[in-house]
């Protein structure tokens, strides 16, 4: 049921963690307790109860880029609303590479829809800008436009972080550039978490990044040339170096399943990070569509890519729940340990708080369903309700 009057609400389920049927009490914004329901109970079609999903690097939905000249704030509202469906609490909207003017405007934008409307405020956790600091060369700079690719410049991002209210709360950068660990150094000190991706960096420039403060890999493996070196290449450097959290991408057309246990036994779930990396066409049907970048196409499975072509990625079109389950197919992970990179490991990476079931946590819940790998029609994560806050927002 909704809030009531009271603030007073009760849900039932089975506990993410450990598959015990709980009733979970939630007072205000905060659960009051969480106790083991009776063994009478018949719990066979409850669903799963975890805390509310955080996605860090999230595009746009439904024909809706964030980064577009014709974003306005309605718009931005009712994209970040849409992501309830989905079981997001919290997530980072992401500004991509364009024209200084383009950034801005997006930047400003969503600035301003977390000014005038307070619910959207409470489901932003920071803004992340990918771009335009990234690599030039065909393969590591993906889907991102070569002629708004630069070096990075600490004076336009000042006014990047301008425009965005100071919400600017990741940036993507590659590190190949002379002058990125001075860069580093002065966005780390002003509290942004500097993340490497789109990069054909050095073994030693990766190094010197990470020794300057940047702390996370975009999403991991992607955005990086068809072919690279067996031994020596900026994959590995980032995976070998503990420093790094790495962020992936589980729609399981970014990262084929081997490469993402890999990548998981690599790091330890304690450095991974889900997200979904889901674009402004996420939502459509499959076919071509043009793009400020350049023309896209959804293939019949989903798969999101340049058109033309079938392995140059352009965004994915999965919720971050599926990477949730699909973690759990790849990896031979728990559900648990799936959640934690998809709630606990980015709340950690942000500084903010994350829901959970102890007495006095954040209510901030997704119930769920995992479907049944037999029918091909369902999606891995279904729904049945989002909680944000103490609040039913979506059922």
């Amino acid at each position: 049921m909704k809030k009531c009057e009271d603030a007073w609400m009760r849900i039932r389920g089975k506990r993410f963690d450990s598959g015990e049927p709980i009733q979970v009490e939630i007072d205000g914004n905060r659960v009051a307790s969480c106790t083991a329901c009776p063994e009478r109970e018949d719990t066979a079609d409850w669903p799963w109860i975890a805390p509310g999903l955080i996605d860090i690097q999230i595009n746009g939905y439904l024909g809706q880029e964030f980064c577009s000249p014709e974003l306005t704030v309605e718009k931005t509202r009712r994209v970040i609303l849409s992501y309830d469906a989905h079981g997001l609490v919290r997530c980072c909207p992401t500004v991509t590479t364009q024209s200084a003017a383009a950034m801005n405007h997006a930047l400003r934008t969503i600035a301003k829809t977390c000014q005038t409307h307070p619910e959207i405020a409470a489901r932003i956790a920071g803004i992340h800008v990918e771009g335009p600091f990234l690599a030039r060369e065909d393969g590591p700079r993906g889907a991102h436009p070569r002629e708004h690719i630069r070096p990075p410049d600490w004076d336009e991002f000042q006014r990047m972080q301008e425009a965005a209210g100071g919400r600017i709360a990741i940036l993507t950068l590659s590190p190949e550039y002379e002058t990125t660990p001075q860069f580093i150094r002065k966005a780390v000190a002003s509290g942004v978490v500097v993340s490497l991706g789109h990069t054909a960096a050095t073994e030693d420039q990766i190094t010197a990044a990470v020794d300057a403060g940047a702390t996370l890999s975009t999403h991991l493996g992607n955005g990086a040339h068809a072919n690279l070196p067996r031994h020596h290449n900026y994959i590995w450097a980032q995976l070998a170096d503990d420093r790094l959290t790495a962020e992936l991408i589980g729609d399981g057309h970014h990262l084929p399943s081997a490469v993402f246990k890999v990548f998981v036994r690599a790091k330890t779930v304690a450095r991974c990070v889900l997200t979904s990396d889901i674009s402004g066409l996420a939502g459509l049907p499959p076919g071509r569509y043009d793009s400020e970048l350049c023309e896209l196409e959804i293939l019949p499975n989903g798969k999101l890519v340049v058109a033309g072509q079938r392995e140059v990625m352009a965004g994915a079109s999965a919720p971050l729940g599926t990477g949730v389950v699909n973690a759990m197919r790849f990896a031979g992970l728990s559900l648990a340990e799936s959640i934690q990179m998809a709630v606990r490991n980015p709340a950690t990476l942000l500084g903010i708080e994350p829901g959970g079931l102890e007495p006095g946590s954040l209510a901030d819940f997704v119930l769920f369903d995992i479907a049944d790998e037999s029918d091909p029609t369902l999606a891995p994560m279904l729904v049945r309700k989002t909680i944000l806050g103490g609040e039913v927002v979506y059922e």
